[in-house]
Parts: structure tokens; C-alpha cells; sequence
């Protein structure tokens, strides 16, 4: 597992200011990605601390970032959260629509102050709709537009990816994309706007090409019928002797009859373009995979493009030689995480400093960003 590069390597987004107002999940992994592309982030902590049920120090995505504690409810806490608005390039919120105008920080509030600043705003519902205002989580933003929908076998419930789908990819990618495009236009017109980044907007964007699939009558809308969500027998995963699995994708020709001499199917290889003998063609595949141990079957399918590969855990994952070579994961402060993505030829990133705690940066900010305000703790009393 490589080390985390601890030189001055600060990423492509050098010199770009933001204010992150804390909360929990696809805003702060949002501003994470930013502060790993070499942003400056100074993530405003409430008194008290986040919700995220962890101690600060193993809260991995406030790496790369410094913190300061400003209570908003306080009498002058809005307009030290403005004074940091007011010389950074992005704000990042994530409250229900109206709540951070309620606290004096909107998006008004904060571009009379920086007529130039992208105000990122990062929601499940978005910022308008019959749901907008009400509470949610990942499962059930996926759910909505389809994609949940599409996990799992056919006779079980649709199976939960974690919060990857909805929080992540539909949610924090996509903030980041839209910040970084307004920054672009803010730069070239010298007026910044606001980003509602949607979570059911971004998961909804993602199935994109199945829904063309569906329309030309390629995608089957049901669970474990179509090329893509397990119903071939080809890509899925399949048991092994010892209780693991194995990964199979193996969709082209040729990279399929790989796979068939590998594993053994014989003449029932020839069953892939019937869709009649699927399910003969499953049950074979399945009884082959359960014949030996993952690690075995690893061994078998090394170094062949039969698209096969071992179904690794969390802790697994950061010793697979390819990622160890690679450098996919680093260690930085006795914890193991996954380096920053993607990689840039001329302006390297590294995981720079560990999880921000919360307050610790206070000085270095205010003199920084030249707010002296920010220091001023024990009047403000925040």
C-alpha cells in the first residue's frame, strides 16, 4: 500500500477558495473531492459537533480541509459565515430549501457580499417540487427515479447499494461537475450563480442510456431480465466453494468464450445465445464456481481477458496487487483510504492532512482569508 505524498502537490483547483457548511454525507464528500483537487476549504463546524456518529479524526472526508466553529444562530454568526463568503469562489450548504436564508446565508445574502461566488447547493428532493421540503435519505432517492428499482433478484426485494447510487454519484459528482462549470463561466463573465445539485436529478441522469435501451425496446423494466442487471448468466456473481464470490462480465464473444474454456462448460457454452437454455446455462455456471474456492478460481481466470474477477471486501480491496500498484489506496495517519481521483499529469494531488478537527484552524483561516473576526472567539462566543 503506497503512503500518502505529504509534499506540496496541491491538485489542479490551487488557489480556489470554499466555504463548506457542515453537514453530513454528499456535501462534505463533495467538498472533499474539491479540497483533494488542491482547493482551499474551510468547513464551518456548528458548536457541539456533526451528526455523523464517528469521532472527528476518523471522518475521512474532511481531509484536505481546515475548520472553523461559527454558530449560526448566534447574533453575529451570519455575517462572520459572509466575511468567508465574501472572499471565497464557492459556497457548499446542504439544508431543506430555505433554512440557510432563514440563517442569513443564502444565496442573496452571500452574492451581494461576492457578486462572483457559485453557491452549491446539495439536496435529495432539489430546491423546488412537492417533496422538496420533506425529509430523506439515499434509499429513498433512488427509489423514486427507478434505480433502486433495478437491483436484485426478480423474487427478492431490490437490494440497497449502500449510499453510493443516490448520496455519491448522483448527489456529490454531480455538485462538484455543476461548481466547476459555473467556475468556468464565473471566470469568464465575472458573475457566479447558484448549483442545485438534486440527488433524484443526478440518479436519474445516470440511467440515461437504459432509458434509450427501454425506449428502443433493448432494456426489459423489471429486475434481472436484461444484459446489464444480472439476468444473463454471463455477468453477474456466482458462489464459490469456501462461501465467497466471483465476479463474471464476460459480455463480448470473445472475451465469453474465454471465460467457457476456463471454467470448463464445454459444448453448454454454446447455450450464451439462447436465451431459452439461460437458466440451464446458469444452473451449469453455478455449479462449477461452487466446485472450487475463490482464491482458486482467481488462480484459474489470472492474467486472461475472460473479464472475471474475485468479489473482495473493504478490507481485502486495498491489497489486490493491481490497486497496491496502482496506489488506489494510501495510508495517511494510521488510516487506510482511498487516494485522491482522478490523476493529473502536471498538477498531482495527495491526501495533504488528515480529517480537519472541528475549530482547530480557526487562527491560520482568519489570517489566512484575512477575516480577524474569525478569531475573535471569546467575545463572539462561538
Amino acid at each position: 500500500m503506497a503512503v500518502a505524498d505529504t509534499n506540496n502537490n496541491r491538485g489542479p483547483l490551487a488557489g480556489v477558495r470554499v466555504v463548506e457548511l457542515a453537514g453530513i454525507g454528499p456535501g462534505p464528500f463533495a467538498a472533499m473531492l474539491l479540497a483533494d483537487l488542491g482547493a482551499d476549504v474551510v468547513r464551518v463546524d456548528r458548536p457541539g459537533g456533526s451528526k455523523l456518529g464517528v469521532s472527528p479524526e476518523y471522518d475521512i472526508t474532511n481531509r484536505n480541509k481546515r475548520s472553523v466553529v461559527i454558530d449560526l444562530k448566534a447574533a453575529d454568526g451570519p455575517d462572520r459565515v459572509l466575511q468567508l463568503a465574501a472572499r471565497a469562489d464557492v459556497l457548499i450548504e446542504g439544508n431543506r430549501p430555505g433554512v440557510a436564508e432563514r440563517l442569513g446565508v443564502g444565496p442573496d445574502d452571500c452574492r451581494a457580499r461576492n457578486p462572483k461566488l457559485v453557491y452549491g447547493r446539495m439536496t435529495g428532493w432539489g430546491q423546488e417540487g412537492p417533496l422538496a421540503q420533506r425529509a430523506g435519505h439515499d434509499i429513498g432517492y433512488i427509489a423514486l427515479t427507478g434505480a433502486l428499482g433495478m437491483t436484485g433478484d426478480p423474487d427478492r426485494p431490490p437490494v440497497a447499494p449502500a449510499n453510493l447510487l443516490g448520496d455519491y454519484a448522483g448527489g456529490s459528482l454531480y455538485l462538484v461537475v455543476g461548481i466547476l462549470a459555473a467556475l468556468h463561466n464565473a471566470r469568464d463573465t465575472g458573475a457566479g450563480q447558484v448549483v442545485d445539485a438534486a440527488i433524484v436529478d443526478g440518479t436519474a441522469h445516470l440511467s440515461t442510456m437504459i432509458h434509450g435501451m427501454l425506449a428502443a425496446g433493448g432494456w426489459q423494466d423489471r429486475r434481472a431480465a436484461n444484459l446489464l442487471d444480472g439476468g444473463a448468466p454471463f455477468y453477474g456473481t456466482y458462489e464459490t466453494a469456501d462461501g465467497q464470490y466471483m465476479a463474471v462480465g464476460a459480455l463480448e464473444q470473445q472475451f465469453y468464450a474465454e471465460f467457457g474454456e476456463l471454467l470448463g462448460l464445454g459444448e453448454l457454452a454454446d447455450a450464451r445465445g439462447d436465451l431459452g437454455r439461460w437458466d440451464e446455462l446458469r444452473t451449469a455456471v453455478a455449479a462449477r464456481f461452487k466446485e472450487r474456492t475463490r482464491d482458486e478460481w482467481t488462480a484459474v481466470f489470472e492474467g486472461s481477458d475472460a473479464c472475471v474477477a474475485p468479489v473482495l471486501s473493504l478490507g481485502e480491496a486495498p491489497h489486490h496487487p493491481h490497486l497496491a500498484a496502482r496506489g488506489t489506496f494510501v495510508d495517511h495517519g494510521g488510516l487506510t483510504q482511498p487516494a485522491p481521483a482522478p490523476r493529473f499529469s502536471d498538477t498531482p494531488t495527495s491526501v495533504r492532512s488528515g480529517p480537519a478537527q472541528p475549530g482547530a484552524d480557526t487562527a491560520d483561516v482568519a489570517l489566512d482569508w484575512d477575516v480577524p473576526d474569525l478569531n475573535n472567539t471569546e467575545k463572539k462566543g462561538s
